[in-house]
């Protein structure tokens, strides 16, 4: 069978407590989830469900926030958010602050998002993507008895490259990457170091039926076999002594 990718439209927009898999559940394609899908949901509605939305009226920046905005042309209240998400500055130029956050992910803004939102709010990332992600497929199997795997997704930039991709930031019932090293390549060569992100291609391949405008949060992504083993976030962050760019 041929791989099928699913977008699910939720046209009410969600807000903090709101039951994820139930309203996922009413949908047309949501009540047909078949054993051995794969669900990728976007961090909005993760991040909103889980009341990382923030009103930025309440922010009040520190007179470092507010020099660096100043310096940077940026709202001082986005600054003290990425500042309060940061674990390490990695680089700021041109009105842009990469950083490093908490979870380990190196990212624009710290992954502070104000689109798709009304005016005046922002949503930071999920506190833990993995538990996010392992809560909804554990959900799932109770109510659908279905066993799928989960994956919580993010739009970032890439080094070197324009353009942004969906990546995987929280991972549930499904390896993050597939390694190939000791496999034979079709020339019989043993690979050494090929390791396929296949969490991240799987988000960017559900990018392209769900866009950013089409009130489609969900995927569902069927007919991949999968290995079953459960992946996490740290299994895509490379280490500080692997890492050529620190």
């Amino acid at each position: 069978m041929s791989l099928q990718i699913i977008p699910v439209k939720i046209s009410k927009d969600v807000e903090c407590g709101d039951d994820l898999v139930a309203m996922l559940l009413k949908t047309k394609d949501g009540k047909k989830i078949k054993n051995g899908d794969i669900l990728v949901f976007t961090q909005k509605i993760i991040s909103k469900q889980e009341g990382q939305k923030i009103d930025l009226s309440k922010i009040r920046p520190t007179l470092l926030a507010t020099g660096i905005a100043s310096a940077y042309k940026k709202d001082p209240r986005i600054v003290q958010l990425i500042l309060d998400e940061t674990k390490r500055i990695i680089r700021m130029k041109n009105g842009i602050i990469i950083s490093q956050t908490h979870h380990g992910l190196v990212c624009a803004n710290a992954g502070i998002d104000e689109s798709n939102m009304e005016q005046g709010f922002a949503t930071l990332l999920p506190k833990n993507a993995d538990a996010s992600a392992l809560k909804l497929r554990r959900k799932i199997k109770t109510k659908t008895g279905k066993n799928v795997a989960v994956i919580i997704s993010d739009t970032f930039g890439r080094p070197f490259r324009e353009g942004q991709t969906d990546v995987a930031i929280g991972v549930s019932g499904i390896s993050s990457v597939i390694d190939y090293e000791g496999k034979q390549d079709s020339f019989r060569r043993v690979l050494r170091v090929t390791a396929i992100a296949i969490a991240d291609e799987i988000c960017s391949a559900s990018e392209l039926v769900r866009g950013k405008t089409l009130h489609t949060p969900i995927a569902i992504v069927r007919n991949y076999k999968f290995d079953k083993k459960d992946g996490k976030l740290e299994d895509l962050l490379r280490v500080k002594s692997l890492d050529l760019f620190r």
